[in-house]
């Protein structure tokens, strides 16, 4: 037998669509993160793009456990000398309520090129719209 590895052209993306509303941000993050990578297919790749396209809607209700609403904080290093700038869920979701959802997938895929591929093939929206209808998307559960 065989080992099979997938070529660029060779996987077929689906789309994915996942409602975040009342769900916990790791675990949305975590299946979005697999799908993207294609880890749900048999013809996973480690070294190509052979995931699924992923829509995320509702992303401004997605929830946390415990005090991390206040305790958590996302940290940014400007470079410059006293250049740390950091921010809490709560008021980071307040004023850019996709970006805590991107920055957990973007710890869960590789940190690289291809990853940087990757994370193009995830879409976020705050509220309960979204263009991409013409793809019909599958519901995804987590």
């Amino acid at each position: 037998m065989r080992t099979i590895f997938a070529k660029k052209g060779e996987t077929k993306n689906d789309w994915y669509i996942i409602d975040a509303s009342g769900k916990t941000l790791g675990r949305v993050a975590a299946k979005a993160a697999s799908v993207l990578r294609g880890k749900n297919k048999p013809t996973f790749t480690p070294n190509t793009i052979c995931g699924d396209f992923v829509v995320i809607i509702n992303a401004d209700k997605i929830q946390v456990t415990g005090n991390k609403e206040t305790d958590k904080l996302y940290r940014h290093y400007t470079g410059f000398v006293g250049g740390l700038k950091s921010e809490s869920f709560g008021s980071l979701l307040a004023r850019r309520p996709e970006e805590p959802l991107r920055r957990t997938i973007w710890g869960m895929i590789p940190h690289n090129r291809l990853g940087r591929q990757i994370i193009g093939n995830l879409k976020i929206y705050a509220g309960p719209n979204h263009p991409h209808t013409a793809q019909n998307p599958k519901p995804l559960e987590v």
